[in-house]
């Protein structure tokens, strides 16, 4: 069941908003001379009604029982912010320039990650526009905006979102987000966002007037749970898969990140997410193109991603965190909150054979056994990383790891991402180091939910113990001193850090073993008490050996080689990336002792037959 305003043509516009325990629903139109219309009610709750002489950017409420005016739950945009009225969008009238598109292969996306008001000084998506070559000189094909949908104020990471469907409006609207998606395609880069289906933010959500849109089933920390599973859930589950096709649909965004689905309870027999794959598969079989879903998800289950023949729910992708706190670690040697549970090459060494590194062993931190296991899982269902939003915005200070550990520790950290097996993404700015923080930010207009996020935000950081107090996510400085500085990247160690995250892409892009996402050609091993991870991959001929140095000190050891003559490709301590110069030859063979600079890593090749 379509819902929210559709623009037929020709004056004629079709309104449906599902609220199944109203009495009355009428449109009351605020810039037009127009009595307020009543509404059919079908059997399932939807009230609908067709009229004429609306055209695209009339505003319009819902009047419910007459006695409350609310915005369409399903509005696609809220020109005047999350109390004003919504504003009928027509579609059909942006005139797309991508028909021969027809996406990027997961296993082949290099993702960048970015929020689109801190990415420029203007912060909307039209200034994204400038930099896409930037971004694809860089290696960069696939571009992942955080949440767009309309949140309070002009300030927020986005998953405060209160109207699913409505673009936010000081980022430029309906418009200026498909202007960005046609020019990444022109340019043959994909288009991934964020979405949230866990929760809806506090300010400016009236779904509670229309219906049964939560549950006290469960306790989430946002409050009620998002009825999936109780009753009345078959309609709620139709707005947010409605939801996800607009995206697509309307928009041709090629993937949709789905937020935190852990935070989404759902004990039915068939999930919420299993259906939602399952409508996904069945538009892009009607579009002739694939249609990306990508979890975040902390529960390390593999039935996520695992297809519906194996009893999984045929999520094509997972975030992978383990990866992550298993670099973070290493480089920081962190030890508080979640990352208790890694700091060891152990830990590394299975995160890139398997993907999860807890798959059913005790987690200290959660104090019980956690996850299942990944091994059978294809790599190239995992995305990998060495920061993103969450792990740098949910420090107090919001430091990039670029903060945090050496200009070495920077490379060292790239390098194990990008010559992973798995689908690398980066954070804007990472690539050139960039060193403004990433912090906590909103510009809610009630007092009391302020000063709630103030205290929520404290109570977030206290498992780890750091000292100080956090920035005031209310503060216009806070957001301010978040906006990266573009300008670095053509600067000093900032560009030579740039020009070695090219590198890196392009190895991974030409060099056949690097290429190929398999982890049945993949072969890691570890010294623990030396911090070394020694990693092997090939495809047929190509054959690369790669070692990562994590210890903080030089290190001699033996190459674990096979017979032949392994050249060097890239060395990251070599002064042309402002190392300290090189201990390692140019070629190796089996048997050899090498010695590693600290905190480096080193990539030799070999082609053609043993």
């Amino acid at each position: 069941m379509k819902i929210g305003a559709h623009y037929l043509g020709n004056g004629k516009c079709e309104f449906v908003v599902w609220a199944p325990l109203l009495d009355q629903v009428q449109l009351k139109f605020v810039s037009l001379h127009k009595k307020n219309i009543p509404m059919g009610k079908d059997t399932k709750g939807y009230w609908k009604a067709v009229v004429e002489g609306v055209f695209p950017g009339t505003l319009y409420f819902y009047a419910l029982d007459e006695e409350r005016d609310r915005p369409d739950p399903a509005s696609h945009f809220q020109p005047e912010g999350v109390h004003g009225p919504s504003q009928v969008v027509d579609h059909n009238a942006f005139d797309w320039e991508d028909g021969n598109w027809r996406g990027i292969s997961l296993s082949e996306m290099i993702m960048y990650e970015l929020h689109v008001s801190t990415f420029t000084e203007e912060g909307a998506f039209e200034s994204i526009i400038p930099r896409l070559d930037d971004l694809m000189d860089l290696g960069i094909n696939a571009i992942e905006i955080m949440p767009v949908a309309q949140f309070p104020g002009e300030r927020n990471w986005g998953y405060d979102g209160a109207y699913p469907f409505a673009v936010q409006n000081s980022y430029g609207g309906p418009d200026g987000l498909k202007r960005l998606v046609n020019e990444c395609h022109k340019k043959g880069m994909a288009i991934i966002l964020d979405v949230v289906y866990n929760h809806l933010g506090p300010e400016g959500n009236y779904l509670w007037d229309y219906g049964p849109y939560f549950t006290d089933k469960y306790k989430t920390p946002w409050g009620k749970a998002i009825n999936f599973d109780d009753a009345y859930s078959n309609e709620v589950r139709n707005f947010f898969i409605e939801n996800a096709l607009h995206w697509f649909r309307n928009y041709h965004i090629d993937a949709l990140r789905l937020d935190a689905i852990h935070g989404i309870s759902d004990l039915s027999a068939k999930p919420f997410l299993q259906e939602l794959a399952e409508k996904v598969e069945e538009f892009s079989l009607k579009e002739g193109r694939k249609f990306y879903l990508i979890a975040e998800s902390d529960l390390n289950d593999s039935r996520i991603i695992k297809p519906r023949d194996l009893g999984g729910y045929s999520i094509d992708a997972q975030w992978c965190d383990d990866l992550h706190h298993s670099i973070h670690t290493l480089l920081t040697g962190e030890n508080e909150g979640y990352y208790m549970d890694f700091g060891k090459i152990g830990h590394l060494v299975k995160s890139f054979r398997e993907g999860y590194v807890y798959s059913g062993q005790y987690s200290e931190y959660r104090k019980r056994s956690h996850g299942n296991s990944s091994k059978d899982r294809p790599a190239a269902q995992f995305i990998v990383f060495s920061q993103n939003h969450d792990q740098i915005g949910n420090r107090m200070f919001g430091e990039r790891v670029s903060r945090q550990v050496s200009f070495e520790s920077l490379k060292l950290a790239a390098g194990a991402v990008l010559l992973s097996p798995y689908i690398p993404l980066l954070f804007m700015g990472e690539e050139y180091g960039e060193e403004t923080p990433f912090l906590y930010f909103v510009s809610h207009s009630d007092p009391d939910l302020i000063e709630a996020v103030r205290k929520g935000r404290k109570e977030e950081f206290r498992a780890f113990k750091w000292g100080g107090e956090p920035s005031d996510p209310q503060g216009i400085e806070t957001f301010v001193r978040s906006k990266i500085k573009w300008g670095k990247r053509y600067e000093g160690k900032h560009k030579v850090l740039l020009d070695f995250y090219k590198c890196l892409i392009k190895l991974r892009r030409t060099i056949p073993a690097l290429c190929n996402l398999d982890k049945g050609n993949l072969d890691v091993c570890g010294l623990e008490d030396k911090k070394v991870l020694f990693m092997k991959r090939w495809k047929d001929e190509s054959k690369i050996f790669l070692v990562f140095n994590f210890n903080n000190v030089d290190i001699s050891l033996t190459a674990p080689l096979t017979e032949g003559v392994w050249e060097k490709i890239l060395e990251s301590s070599d002064t042309k990336w402002n190392g300290p110069g090189t201990f390692l030859p140019e070629e190796i063979t089996h048997g050899n002792e090498i010695t590693m600079r600290s905190q480096s890593l080193v990539l030799y090749m070999k082609e053609g037959t043993e």
